[in-house]
């Protein structure tokens, strides 16, 4: 019972982010984007700007922008969002605030209801989410090399690969006649890596979280001492690994690059020795008292560690 309120705790929260990021009403009921002044601030999870509802731009196409506008001035703002999103959250975000995350979840949910095989995780999966660190670099160096090229610093993982953006542009065009004529094979391969991706979740758990997304690439970098995420009481730790087995992320353990916080690893350990922590500067680490004492392994006098 304690396991189903939790997981229907995360998924009220983030059904209520991603309505938080898309409340921009009047821009769904006509189908047009704004430019509303709130768009010049940052939301932490990706999303798209072009979005009708989006009531804020998005940390990866505002950083492309960024760095595509000129060579010669450092996107200082949105380093600093980048760098405060992710020493307070790291990918805490990805598993409690991030919408295309939460797609992704309902998509797998759906796959199972609909019995679709899953895919499980392997040495296949922790090589393919090296790709991820690709469109990072994609991210950063493209716009920069586009503009060099031929004065227009394109933002290239937004124009080619981003499903957020795609996704608001097959509303936009299924409900605009007139953008149907004018599609062109951009739109087309876009819609088929957006496709292969929702297809994709129904048997594969967070595909485009794993293998694609430079913002969770980013964001793990920051997953070792962010303010808000899970850690391990290596005094109770017996080493069982359950958590690691049972996570649907390619994690060699909690917390790493690769964990996004969602807390499906606490549910696991029979010990309690997984627990919350909230740590902010200059203050006491929230959620210590709460760790359980050490659990013994009963095959040991004395604590096992991993």
């Amino acid at each position: 019972m304690k396991n189903f309120i939790a997981r229907t705790k995360r998924r009220f929260i983030q059904l209520l982010t991603a309505l938080l990021y898309n409340l921009d009403f009047q821009g769904i009921a006509t189908m047009t984007v704004n430019r509303a002044p709130s768009k010049a601030a940052c939301i932490p999870g990706l999303h798209c700007y072009s979005c009708p509802g989006a009531v804020g731009a998005c940390p990866i196409g505002a950083l492309q922008q960024a760095l595509g506008a000129s060579t010669l001035k450092l996107p200082f703002y949105m380093a600093g969002c980048l760098l405060a999103f992710g020493a307070l959250f790291g990918r805490t975000i990805c598993g409690w605030a991030c919408p295309f995350g939460f797609i992704q979840d309902m998509l797998d949910k759906l796959g199972r209801l609909l019995h679709v095989p899953q895919v499980r995780k392997g040495a296949w999966s922790r090589r393919l989410g090296l790709l991820k660190y690709v469109m990072l670099a994609l991210v950063i160096v493209g716009p920069v090399v586009m503009l060099a090229i031929d004065g227009i610093g394109s933002p290239l993982f937004c124009s080619y690969v981003c499903p957020a953006g795609t996704l608001a542009g097959v509303v936009l065009v299924s409900a605009t006649p007139e953008l149907q004529s004018v599609v062109g094979m951009l739109f087309g391969w876009k819609t088929f890596v957006l496709a292969a991706i929702v297809f994709g979740a129904m048997a594969v758990y967070r595909p485009f979280c794993r293998f694609l997304c430079p913002l969770g690439a980013l964001y793990g970098f920051f997953n070792r001492f962010c303010a808000l995420r899970y850690v391990v009481d290596q005094n109770a730790c017996t080493g069982c690994n359950a958590c690691v087995q049972m996570c649907r992320m390619d994690v060699k353990h909690v917390g790493d690059r690769e964990c996004i916080e969602c807390g499906e690893c606490k549910k696991a350990c029979a010990h309690g020795a997984i627990w919350f922590s909230v740590e902010l500067p200059g203050s006491k680490r929230l959620g210590a008292s709460d760790a359980p004492a050490p659990v013994k392994n009963a095959s040991s006098d004395r604590d096992e560690r991993p």
